[in-house]
């Protein structure tokens, strides 16, 4: 259940103040992971890839087991050039000196603004009190403490059983603007007692966080910083999991993804200044790439999104959208647009049996369905989104003052 979170056995954690912030929150958190766990991740597909980004993954490929994740909120370390490198790696030298564990075994993150110096001193100068404080039931205050526009905590907890064992999943994420991600999201972490090999874990985030976490978008931007861990330390003691055909890997991957949309879904309902969720549906593609370009383009179109936060039905800005699609495999004729069950333009047109009032109604809601029939094949994709409103703008003009 959400906010109800369950410990995960072979995984504490610890938040504190850095001090990053102005204002005195939590701002750092850390995660002690069991040696035995496998550890999965995702990263950011953004060229110019945080300063931890690129230490994390340096990290993950030495073959060291992973024992501590370093999680700051505050700062990105990001646009910092090779110091910002340095100072990722002086973090994870200070966990590494109060734990007699190996640089390698760490696996920093950031989150926060781009192109500010990077404050590892006040970061290093907790490490002994959070090494001091691990505790299994720290999952809450560390959704507390990666947050940064975020209004609401993004958590959740849920169970599978798997070869007659009860394995518990918990997860944790941030996000609220500069969301698009492409590859997992802005910052996720998921635990989970479940025994299963690492390359299979791998796998089974890869295929997860493709079908939640990438589609997403609150405004289109791929943040420098986005990662997603899956840890699992294998203390429930089912029988391991080393294919991805067995049984007990598909329910432990139904059970994965329950939590992975559900963060997902966390980060668009909160996205910054939201006023509406929507769904965006695309049906009848001829490929899967088709139905999530045209799903996208509308997603991202600020014309589409500004008449969603005013409740304006205004479908030709939609059609509009779908006509820009860079390589189209459909017609204007072929085109049916659907706001929940009302239709709006049946064959590239307006619906005969369509009425203003019918989609300002729709249009009112907080949650918002939008499907697009293509009517040239039998592929389907969804993307999750919000409306673009004056607080966006206000938000982010405000970002850092």
């Amino acid at each position: 259940m959400e906010h109800d979170l369950l410990p995960i056995p072979g995984i504490k954690l610890a938040s504190t103040s850095a001090g990053i912030y102005k204002n005195k929150r939590d701002d750092i958190t850390l995660f002690q992971i069991d040696k035995e766990a496998s550890v999965a991740a995702v990263f950011t597909k953004n060229i110019f890839a945080a300063a931890p980004v690129v230490i994390a993954k340096k990290h993950l490929s030495s073959g060291v087991p992973i024992q501590y994740l370093l999680i700051n909120a505050g700062n990105a370390n990001a646009g910092l050039g090779e110091r910002g490198e340095e100072y990722a790696l002086e973090t994870c030298k200070a966990v590494s000196d109060n734990t007699n564990s190996s640089i390698e075994s760490i696996l920093p993150f950031s989150t926060g603004v781009i192109g500010e110096r990077f404050p590892f001193e006040k970061i290093n100068n907790v490490i002994p009190y959070l090494t001091n404080h691990l505790n299994v039931n720290g999952w809450q205050d560390s959704a507390k403490a990666i947050m940064t526009t975020d209004t609401v905590v993004k958590a959740i907890s849920s169970t599978v059983t798997l070869s007659g064992k009860t394995v518990t999943i918990t997860g944790i994420a941030k996000g609220s603007g500069m969301i698009k991600p492409n590859m997992a999201t802005m910052l996720a972490f998921i635990g989970t007692d479940a025994a299963i090999n690492t390359s299979t874990l791998q796998n089974l985030l890869k295929e997860t966080a493709n079908m939640t976490f990438n589609r997403i978008t609150v405004d289109g931007d791929t943040s420098t910083n986005d990662a997603c861990v899956l840890i699992a330390t294998g203390l429930a003691k089912n029988e391991k999991i080393t294919s991805t055909s067995s049984t007990d890997y598909d329910l432990l991957k139904q059970a994965v993804f329950r939590v992975c949309e559900h963060l997902a879904r966390s980060i668009i309902k909160d996205g910054e200044g939201a006023t509406k969720f929507i769904e965006i549906v695309v049906k009848g593609g001829k490929s899967q790439q088709v139905c999530l370009e045209v799903a996208y383009t509308i997603a991202h179109s600020p014309l589409v999104k500004t008449a969603f936060f005013a409740s304006d039905p205004n479908w030709g800005r939609i059609l509009a959208a779908i006509g820009r699609v860079t390589n189209p495999d459909f017609e204007i004729g072929c085109i049916n647009i659907f706001l929940d069950n009302v239709c709006i333009v049946e064959s590239g047109a307006r619906s005969a049996s369509y009425t203003e009032e019918q989609g300002i109604a729709i249009m009112s809601r907080p949650d918002i369905r939008l499907t697009v029939e293509l009517g040239k094949g039998e592929c389907e994709e969804s993307v999750w989104t919000t409306d673009l409103s004056h607080e966006y703008v206000s938000i982010n003009a405000d970002y850092r003052s």
